[in-house]
């Protein structure tokens, strides 16, 4: 992301998440969503379950998924969001 100048969008999720299986079905997989994270942001989808993950946790406060975040390319966050996000909410989201 520094490389880049991108900001970053964290996705915390988990396996056992039914919101999150949601969003990866009709919201990360959705073309109209996909084209600008893709071009606009570097995308980092990080499973709260998995032990090596543990201090991203601790750094941004995550006790449970789903949880969205949008930071600079340093890792400040910028925006969040907890919750399940439809489709509409998340491109609002991308552009706040």
């Amino acid at each position: 992301a520094i490389e880049s100048g991108k900001p970053m969008i964290l996705y915390f999720t988990g396996q056992w998440c039914v919101p999150c299986r949601i969003m990866k079905r009709e919201v990360w997989a959705d073309n109209q969503v996909a084209s600008p994270v893709n071009s606009r942001f570097i995308p980092v989808s990080i499973d709260i379950d998995k032990p090596e993950h543990a201090a991203v946790l601790v750094r941004y406060n995550v006790g449970g998924a789903p949880v969205t975040i949008i930071t600079d390319p340093q890792g400040n966050v910028l925006r969040w969001k907890s919750g399940g996000i439809g489709k509409s909410e998340f491109l609002q989201f991308l552009d706040e």
